[in-house]
């Protein structure tokens, strides 16, 4: 396995570091992304491919009454994502879960929010994930994306070439899996080769 490898599935040593350096490098995207996610102080929301738990512990701050439940796959990133989040976790407002978006435990309408950062890449069937995501929200949540490659220049080829099993969605893409999954509403917004989308689920106050 190479050590880029380790953006996909993060393990041993070499995963460690990778999740430890993605939780600084991808700091600028998620703080630009979170701008579009408009969640209550006491909202419960699931942060999904949590990686290293930087994304949970602001989305925490965002909702300072709030729930945060992370899921990832990868082991060494859910042991991450516990040390960085112990105080939130003791406090009975964390939890961190081992497991894929495909099939996940939580029960259905419960979620305010859904976030994915650089994480989507990485879903092993895009459509049954969306519609996981769309069955955990309640109606009229929402579901935020947001990825430092928006798929809008050959430069992105490079690490889909690097990586295995990554895939670079367009923002259409996006839009057109979403909609398929009953979602509706969906913003995309751009900046430099970053994109964000957010979705809504059918339902819930007009």
């Amino acid at each position: 396995m190479s050590f880029f490898e380790n953006t996909r599935k993060p393990v041993g040593l070499g995963g460690k570091l990778m999740v430890a350096m993605m939780n600084l490098g991808h700091s600028p995207v998620a703080r630009w992304g979170l701008q579009f996610l408009n969640a209550a102080p006491d909202a419960k929301v699931l942060d999904c491919g949590c990686g290293g738990g930087a994304n949970m512990k602001r989305l925490l701050k965002k909702c300072p009454q709030g729930i945060v439940k992370g899921i990832d796959y990868s082991p060494v990133s859910v042991e991450k994502s516990k040390k960085v989040n112990e105080a939130a976790i003791a406090e009975g407002r964390c939890t961190v879960l081992q497991g894929s978006v495909v099939d996940m435990i939580f029960a259905g309408d419960w979620f305010d929010a859904v976030t994915a950062f650089e994480t989507v890449y990485f879903w092993p069937d895009l459509p049954q994930c969306f519609r996981e995501v769309y069955r955990v929200l309640k109606p009229g949540g929402t579901l935020l994306i947001c990825n430092e490659s928006n798929g809008d220049t050959d430069k992105d080829k490079k690490w889909t070439e690097i990586i295995g099993g990554m895939t670079i969605y367009k923002d259409a893409e996006l839009k057109t899996y979403l909609e398929q999954a009953g979602f509706h509403d969906v913003q995309i917004h751009k900046k430099k080769r970053w994109l964000c989308v957010t979705a809504l689920k059918r339902g819930g106050k007009a």
